[in-house]
This record gives C-alpha cells, sequence and structure tokens, in this order.
C-alpha cells in the first residue's frame, strides 16, 4: 500500500495548447515546447529518464526507449487557467464559474473604498507585469508611499509596496483589508502582497510575497486526506492557495530551490499523506517575464535536483511530477496559457514505462492520489491507479 504522495507542481510548465484555448486568446501556445526552440534545445536527462519526453504533444526532446516512470497529460476542465484553478482542480474540483477579473483595472468604487479603508492613495490599477509595473511607478512610490496596484488576465488583486516605505506587516494587513473587501459580487481569488526592495532602476522584488486566496468552495482531497488524519504538508505557496483548508502543515519558500530543500526535507521525514509542493520561478520570474533563456536554465536546474528527490522517496511512497497551467515565455503579453499538463509518476512500486494517455481533468490526479491512500474519491477526476500499480 502507498503511504505517501509527493504532488509537485513545476509551475506554468505547460505542454501544448488545449482545443479550447484559442477561445482563451491563446493560439499556438506550447510552454515547453516553444522554449526549447526558443532556446535551441534544453538538457533534461533526468526528467527524460523517467519518461517526460513519451508524453503525446511533448515537443523539442527525444523519447526514452525504457523509460523508469509511467507518464501522461491532462486537459482542464474547469473554466479558467490561472493558479488557483489549476490547483483546485489538481485537488478534485471542477471551477464551472470562472474568477472575476478586472482587465481594465479595478472600478472606481472599489478603489475609493480602498483608499478609505487603509488611509493611503494608491497608484496603478492597471494590468501590468509585476517587474515592469514597479520599475515605471517605483519611484512615485517611495516619494508618496502610496502602493502601487495592479492586475492581469488572472484573477488576482495585486499591491506592490516598497519594504522600507511600507514595512511589510503593514503590506501584509492592507492585503489583509483588500481580502475582507473583494468577496460576493467583485470578488477575486486572490490578494498578492509584492514586496520590492532597491532603488529606482535597480527595484528586485523580495521572497515575502503572500498569497491571500479565497477559500475552496467544497472540499477537497486534501481535506479528505487531513480528517482521515493524514499528514497534508504544504511546500512553497500551496498554503495560501487553498487558504490553509485542508493542511497541517505548511512552509513557504523563497525560490524553486529552497521548494526541492523544503521538500526533500519533508521527505526524510516520518509521516504519512500528502506532500504538496509548487515550485514557482517558473512562471513568476520567466513566464510572466516572457524569458525563455531563464526559463531553460530554471528547467534544468531543477533536472539536476530531480535524482536526489527520488533518491529520498521511501519504497512506499510516490512523485507525481505535473504542472497547473501553461505561461509560454515566448507569447505575446504577459499571463498565462491555456495548456495541457504534464503528468510523471514514479515510485519503486511504480510499473516503468506506462503510458497513461491523455486525461480528461487536472483532478484525474486528486482521484488517483485518493485511489492511492485509500480515500474518499472526489466528484470529479478518474483514477489511473490501476494502470501505474
Amino acid at each position: 500500500m502507498i503511504q505517501r504522495v509527493n504532488i509537485l507542481v513545476l509551475d506554468s510548465v505547460g505542454i501544448g495548447e488545449l482545443p479550447d484555448s484559442p477561445a482563451f486568446g491563446d493560439n499556438g501556445v506550447n510552454t515547453f515546447g516553444n522554449l526549447v526552440k526558443a532556446c535551441g534545445g534544453i538538457h533534461i536527462p533526468n526528467l527524460l529518464k523517467l519518461g517526460f519526453g513519451n508524453i503525446e504533444g511533448v515537443e523539442g526532446v527525444e523519447a526514452s526507449e525504457s523509460p523508469l516512470g509511467a507518464y501522461g497529460r491532462a486537459a482542464e476542465i474547469s473554466n479558467g487557467k490561472d493558479t488557483t484553478t489549476g490547483h483546485w482542480e489538481i485537488a478534485g474540483l471542477h471551477i464551472e464559474q470562472p474568477f472575476q477579473t478586472y482587465p481594465d483595472g479595478f472600478p472606481k468604487f472599489i478603489m475609493d473604498a480602498f483608499e478609505e479603508k487603509i488611509g493611503r492613495k494608491t497608484l496603478g490599477n492597471i494590468p501590468a507585469s509585476g517587474t515592469e509595473i514597479i520599475e515605471r511607478l517605483g519611484e512615485e512610490h517611495m516619494q508618496t508611499g502610496s502602493p502601487i496596484i495592479y492586475t492581469s488576465a488572472d484573477s488576482v488583486f495585486q499591491i506592490a509596496a516598497h519594504e522600507e516605505i511600507i514595512p511589510i506587516d503593514e503590506l501584509y494587513r492592507i492585503c489583509e483589508i483588500a481580502r475582507e473587501m473583494l468577496v460576493g459580487e467583485v470578488q477575486v481569488a486572490r490578494v498578492i502582497a509584492r514586496p520590492f526592495t532597491g532603488s529606482p532602476g535597480k527595484f528586485e522584488r523580495t521572497s515575502n510575497r503572500r498569497d491571500y486566496s479565497v477559500s475552496p468552495f467544497a472540499p477537497t482531497l486534501l481535506d479528505t486526506a487531513k480528517d482521515k488524519g493524514l499528514d497534508v504538508i504544504a511546500v512553497g505557496k500551496i498554503e495560501d492557495i487553498f487558504n490553509g483548508q485542508g493542511i497541517t502543515e505548511a512552509v513557504h519558500t523563497k525560490d524553486n530551490m529552497d521548494g526541492v530543500d523544503q521538500t526533500i526535507a519533508y521527505l526524510k521525514k516520518e509521516n504519512r499523506g500528502i506532500i504538496f509542493t509548487n515550485l514557482v520561478d517558473f512562471d513568476a520570474k520567466y513566464g510572466h517575464r516572457r524569458d525563455p533563456e531563464g526559463y531553460r536554465l530554471a528547467l534544468e536546474a531543477f533536472d539536476q535536483r530531480l535524482p536526489e528527490l527520488l533518491e529520498n522517496l521511501g519504497e512506499d511512497d510516490i512523485i507525481i511530477l505535473t504542472a497547473d497551467h501553461g505561461n509560454d515565455p515566448t507569447y505575446m503579453g504577459t499571463d498565462h496559457t491555456r495548456e495541457y499538463i504534464p503528468i510523471v509518476v514514479y515510485g519503486k512500486k511504480v510499473k516503468q514505462n506506462v503510458n497513461i494517455g491523455t486525461r480528461s481533468s487536472f483532478a484525474d490526479i486528486a482521484a488517483t492520489v485518493a485511489d492511492l491512500l485509500d480515500l474518499e474519491k472526489p466528484a470529479v477526476g478518474v483514477s489511473f491507479k490501476d494502470l501505474i500499480i
């Protein structure tokens, strides 16, 4: 019997457009394939050994003749392409009503009420890249003390502030005020604190980011595992994405490598259940910034750490490598892209060289983990346990 599953999300590592991607404004998107093409290749031997290159639709790398793991891909059935939607579907929810978005910025009545509650004027209130907007408005922010508000095609209310102008605790308080306001008819999926440091022309975002999410509208795989007395350990921004719901222990991380370190540390401990990890750098540092070369290097860096992850799996452990959406660094704009996600499964009890095919929902991951851990299965999703064990 499987005792522990590590769901490890390579944030935004999509592998090709879905049939309905054009309806989301995404034509010809392919995060992995297009970045490899733009960079003239990629060196990820350890992912390829597991079967990543054998997945249908994966472009730019060679398939393995005898992959060590099971492999496949999944489509998204939920109406969206954002972080919350992707992770919630991985955990067994189907989001039919998309989260509210504000492609032209937030209406005046929201901003007026927000400014009154926080006692400050604001800057921005436009859709923008986080790095670009702090370069544009960072100096004015430092002069006025007004936080920078921006959004994107995702359902997010992002608040950027220099740590020396608005201290971290004050920024978090401001975010909590926004979170309390942005519910009901004006609800957004996440309010995000985006602190930065530095001087004009040399601003840098810090690792003190914090996401304030809405709670899942129904029980997820995480709740089911927690209620059964299992450990549900959140590494990275997972705790924020689920607003702490269904989590028994959590650690936030500074970057991808810290995320790998923390995951390995938990694999070395005595726990049973789920370790749910998000490695955010692929998305935040390279996808949104449209940096294919940086994205390639980040994937290669993760690939070098993969053997260490696998070495720390116990006899009854399984790791599932996947993603939550795409973010094609060669595409127009700065937003996520709607794509298939990879699924690579490895463990000492997992059959080798098994193609699980194209799954109709990210929730098949939740159904499979529930099946592996002898938990009640979610309302959506079809388990592929019998294919891999």
